[in-house]
């Protein structure tokens, strides 16, 4: 595995945790992430001027990575509103890897070396380990077959869209890609929510909390595009259960930052997910 795309996926990571870490502090978390898809999309539109459109052989991925963005995003929103969800959403993270390595040795005949898949199985098993500790942290609740589906489903969207993105800026620029990508998500995701919350219910977010949501804009689009140049020269299966390495990240500084309870098993959990990284990184 490339140092250089291991340091891009980790400031992916890290800015991709510290948005959701900001997140939290919002009353209206989907209303929240709306907003960050638009400022993300408005910030692409000022880009893209000077970096130019991607060639036409791109489009189609551009478009199919739209529609699935949008599908997960409103998916997360589905989520949000059903507590049962957050309870396996963590094990969907870890998932998401596991159905990765699948596509990309279908289509992309990757070979992975056996330490990579041993720190491919520790990293995917870490999440899912942090992810049956909140379901054991929450005894009066069952997880009821709709949490655990919408779960597998975000982890399929998930690993899909990264496959088309990994897939694509392997056979063209990244930048214009991705930008492209994000000015068309808002055009989906946008009249949901309005139609879902009301214009109101935007304002209102956006009077509490624009310094935080311009800042989600920001970290949004650019740990995107970090990614999507570790894609380019690095293993796709690899990258993309590296950047699941932000939900560590994000447990961390909620625990630092929050107070919130972390546990001796989400320790193990997270130790093993760094060191599967690790493993990747020498063996991979």
């Amino acid at each position: 595995m490339p140092i250089l795309a291991l340091v891009l996926l980790f400031f992916s990571a890290a800015m991709h945790a510290t948005w959701n870490f900001l997140l939290k502090s919002a009353e209206e978390k989907y209303i929240a992430m709306g907003w960050q898809v638009i400022l993300s999309g408005v910030f692409s539109t000022v880009l893209i001027f000077f970096t130019g459109l991607p060639p036409r052989s791109m489009w189609f991925f551009a478009v199919l990575s739209m529609i699935l963005e949008a599908i997960y995003f409103i998916l997360l929103c589905i989520a949000y509103s059903d507590h049962d969800f957050s309870l396996v959403y963590p094990i969907a993270r870890g998932a998401a890897p596991a159905l990765l390595v699948l596509w990309t040795a279908l289509f992309l005949h990757e070979q992975l070396t056996t330490g990579g898949y041993i720190g491919l199985a520790m990293i995917t098993g870490g999440m899912i380990l942090i992810g049956a500790t909140t379901l054991m942290q929450n005894h009066e609740e069952k997880p009821h077959l709709r949490g655990i589906l919408t779960a597998l489903s975000v982890a399929l969207i998930i690993s899909v869209y990264t496959y088309i993105d990994g897939n694509a800026v392997k056979h063209g620029p990244a930048l214009p890609y991705g930008l492209s990508m994000f000015v068309m998500v808002p055009f989906v995701t946008t009249p949901y929510l309005t139609h879902r919350y009301g214009w109101r219910s935007f304002v209102s977010v956006w009077k509490k909390n624009r310094g935080y949501l311009l800042i989600g804009g920001v970290l949004g689009l650019v740990a995107y595009m970090l990614a999507l140049f570790a894609y380019t020269f690095a293993p796709l299966s690899y990258s993309g259960a590296i950047r699941e390495v932000s939900a560590v990240i994000g447990a961390f500084l909620g625990w630092r930052f929050l107070k919130e309870e972390m546990g001796g098993i989400r320790v193990v959990g997270s130790a093993i997910v760094f060191a599967g990284v690790m493993v990747i990184a020498v063996f991979g």
